[in-house]
């Protein structure tokens, strides 16, 4: 299996944006979603509606798992915007999986999300290696780019240790990086 990095410019995340949203709001609400909130792809893919949703149709704010509570998953006003485009534009009920297969009543594959990403990689003119674990990548570099702290980053992504989260994101030389607290007041 070879290594897939982050995506670290902005514009070419927004290319990729660009396409997938042309595309279809499932695809882009995964990548969204996956960029914004370091979810691992297994546990993207099994999101249910209600993981996102109450019965009565409004889009939570944090993420209704036991897997992340510590930190929460915080759905920002894009990733929410997403999330209500795919549900709707999916016609999906409470119960199905947020990215359901055109073909069955499961969520897409693997394979599937990785074609996706893929693709709108290539569309936005990436050579690199990516893969599924570009999005965890890309949600954990740009997180430490704004300046949140390695020590949530780690427990984010699940990593023993802060080593392992610099060395998984790309920022093991930590004075090359330009990091920003800005608190957008």
């Amino acid at each position: 299996m070879k290594t897939v990095e982050a995506i670290k410019d902005e514009r070419q995340l927004a290319l990729m944006k660009r396409y997938l949203r042309s595309r279809s709001a499932r695809d882009y609400c995964l990548f969204l979603l996956g960029i914004n909130t370091g979810i691992r792809i297994h546990d993207l893919l099994h999101l249910q509606v209600k993981d996102v949703m109450t019965e009565s149709g409004e889009i939570l704010h944090y993420l209704q798992s036991s897997d992340y509570t510590d930190p929460p998953v915080y759905f920002n006003d894009h990733v929410r915007d997403s999330l209500r485009s795919c549900i709707q534009e999916s016609l999906l009920c409470f119960n199905d999986f947020l990215f359901k297969s055109k073909k069955t009543n499961e969520p897409i594959t693997r394979q599937q999300a990785y074609r996706i990403v893929n693709e709108a990689a290539r569309q936005a003119g990436i050579n690199g290696s990516i893969g599924t674990h570009t999005l965890r990548k890309t949600f954990g570099y740009h997180a430490y780019l704004k300046g949140v702290a390695i020590s949530l980053i780690q427990k984010r992504l699940q990593h023993s240790t802060s080593t392992e989260t610099r060395q998984y994101i790309g920022v093991i030389d930590q004075k090359s990086v330009p990091i920003k607290l800005d608190v957008n007041l």
